[in-house]
């Protein structure tokens, strides 16, 4: 049963690296190549949004004990973002099926949607990673981030000459989340109540 438990969290984090960043990055290009202002601003928010994933991953690389449920918030977050603006959604109902980067981006969505309740279920399944990512029993949450944190290795060490270790992952992931925060802070204070659901793609240049 381990196993299986095992699997199924390297298949979803494999899966998650297709749909949260190689697809976006592939319509976000497509958009701005139609100038498809809608679908383009909403990759726009999407990547704001998002780097709270990113941000997961560096804190499971420093082994942060919280890494999972910051997890599960940014990839319900990201959910969120991807439905949550009115124009765009009715803009995106005007589009005929053989429209091919609104229908892609469609299944995209809602193909993200469910690999959000697939992360929040094995958590779930898991519920004392939430909290202490540290346990034996939730080493399989870590496995899949050794492979960043080697990549990410030899980067820092290419472009600074320096060694990227564990705890300066935890420093930098605690600080990102921290300034993450701050700017969700400053959009619900600021922003949204001006704005609303609203995500005037029509002035997006």
């Amino acid at each position: 049963m381990n196993s299986l438990n095992q699997l199924s969290i390297w298949v979803t984090f494999h899966l998650s690296g297709i749909f949260i960043l190689g697809m976006p990055i592939t319509i976000f290009i497509w958009s701005i190549r139609k100038q498809n202002r809608p679908i383009e601003k909403l990759l726009s928010n999407y990547w704001k949004v998002s780097i709270l994933f990113f941000i997961s991953q560096i804190l499971f690389i420093g082994q942060q004990n919280f890494a999972l449920l910051i997890l599960n918030i940014s990839t319900i977050l990201i959910t969120i973002s991807l439905w949550f603006w009115r124009d765009i959604n009715l803009e995106l109902r005007e589009y005929e099926i053989t429209h091919y980067l609104s229908s892609i981006t469609k299944i995209w969505r809602w193909t993200l949607t469910f690999l959000t309740f697939i992360f929040l279920a094995q958590s779930l399944s898991n519920i004392s990673c939430l909290y202490s990512i540290n346990i034996n029993s939730c080493t399989e949450w870590i496995e899949p981030s050794k492979s960043l944190y080697s990549f990410l290795k030899n980067l820092f060490n290419f472009l600074f000459g320096a060694n990227f270790s564990e705890p300066v992952a935890k420093f930098l992931g605690l600080f990102a989340l921290l300034i993450y925060f701050l700017g969700i802070v400053q959009w619900l204070i600021i922003k949204f109540p001006k704005t609303g659901r609203n995500s005037g793609f029509s002035g997006y240049n």
